[in-house]
């Protein structure tokens, strides 16, 4: 199976992404909130850096949960066209 290469977009989502669940993480380490999603350290290190620009849904709502960022938050922090109307 070939996988599609992503977009220059995708790849801007998933570091945007990235720097909302790094913000939203604060001073809690790492291992606590991978540990507390169910996911791996380099899993949350590489979504967070945008390393993994399109992560499962499902691994993305549990970073979520285990940040207390709710998903209709997160979905307009990560929207570039929300950035640009909150200028």
């Amino acid at each position: 199976m070939v996988r599609v290469p992503l977009t220059d977009e995708e790849r801007s989502r998933g570091e945007r992404l990235g720097v909302v669940l790094r913000a939203a993480r604060a001073s809690r380490s790492m291992t606590e909130v991978a540990e507390e999603a169910g996911i791996s350290v380099e899993t949350l290190r590489k979504i967070e850096t945008g390393r993994i620009p399109t992560p499962a849904f499902f691994t993305v709502a549990a970073i979520a949960d285990a940040v207390q960022l709710p998903l209709d938050r997160l979905r307009l922090d990560c929207d570039p066209t929300s950035l640009s109307q909150a200028s």
